[in-house]
């Protein structure tokens, strides 16, 4: 069905054959970046080995040393593992989705010179971002944490009802989109700096890291900054009170258990508008 040239551009018609173009130059990207990894079959199975075993390999120690003590903060090793299943899992798709964002590959770009190749396309720049780097080895950190997943349901005791199946793929979503959003927004801010900052780690690697453990064991400082400022609580740890039939230590409504898809919305919707107007005020390198 063809569209009407004399409709205003701003009409309903128009952005439906926009999206539709996006999503095709995006799959097409990706189409690329698959068909030039999958060229070396061998160093991608090295890949995605090396990956999935160094992630086993840190659960294991992690497993010793809970079997030596016992429990940490009165969670077993089934419960730690079950949040260090989802935040693995989560984190490696949205390492796999969002890698052109990563601030350290994205300063480099800014630095080189060749985001302004990417401006120059008649493709929105998101677009290309997003499709340009998809880094299969990130495979690795998926399967291995669906592993510890699987390890966590036959520990942990936790009765699933038809809520928690559904919820479940959510919590999965806001985490996704959470660390997505501090990838953008740490990209963007190398609009201005360049080179990437250590402070973005901070948030992303080190988030990641800190969202694997039960909150109740941090600081009170660290642990409200985490959940009145940056989100980051409501994203694996009270969806697991949930899953796991814990009471909150903290005493927060209920209905703080099911904010993971919310907070993780917001922010990569917040990153998306700090984005445009990043764009909007670059300035070339020069180089």
């Amino acid at each position: 069905m063809s569209i009407d040239r004399t409709l205003p551009m701003n009409h309903p018609a128009h952005a439906r054959r926009g999206l539709r173009f996006h999503l095709s130059i995006y799959w097409r990207l990706l189409d690329v970046q698959i068909r030039s990894q999958m060229q070396y079959r061998a160093a991608f199975v090295l890949d995605f080995i090396g990956t999935a075993f160094s992630l086993g390999f840190f659960f294991v120690s992690l497993a010793l040393i809970m079997q030596r003590f016992g429990d940490l903060a009165g969670w077993r090793l089934g419960e730690i593992a079950l949040l260090f299943a989802l935040a693995e899992t989560s984190f490696g798709i949205m390492d796999l989705i969002f890698s052109g964002f990563d601030p350290g590959s994205f300063g480099r770009r800014v630095r080189r010179g060749t985001l302004d190749q990417l401006l120059l396309r008649p493709v929105n720049l998101t677009v290309q971002v997003l499709g340009d780097e998809f880094l299969l080895r990130r495979l690795g950190r998926i399967a291995q944490g669906a592993a510890i997943f699987t390890v966590a349901l036959g520990l942990a005791d936790i009765d699933w009802t038809l809520g928690k199946v559904v919820y479940l793929p959510l919590v999965i979503l806001g985490q996704v989109a959470f660390f997505g959003g501090l990838f953008i927004a740490g990209a963007t801010i190398t609009f201005w700096t360049v080179e990437s900052i250590e402070l973005i780690n901070i948030f992303t690697y080190g988030g990641n890291e800190l969202i694997s453990y039960p909150m109740h064991i941090y600081p009170d400082g660290l642990r409200r900054f985490f959940t009145y400022l940056l989100p980051a609580a409501f994203l694996n740890y009270y969806p697991a009170l949930y899953f796991l039939d814990r009471p909150d230590p903290f005493g927060l409504p209920y209905a703080m258990r099911f904010a993971a898809p919310i907070a993780g919305l917001a922010v990569l919707l917040a990153a998306l508008h700090f984005w445009r107007f990043g764009i909007r005020h670059y300035q070339s390198t020069g180089t």
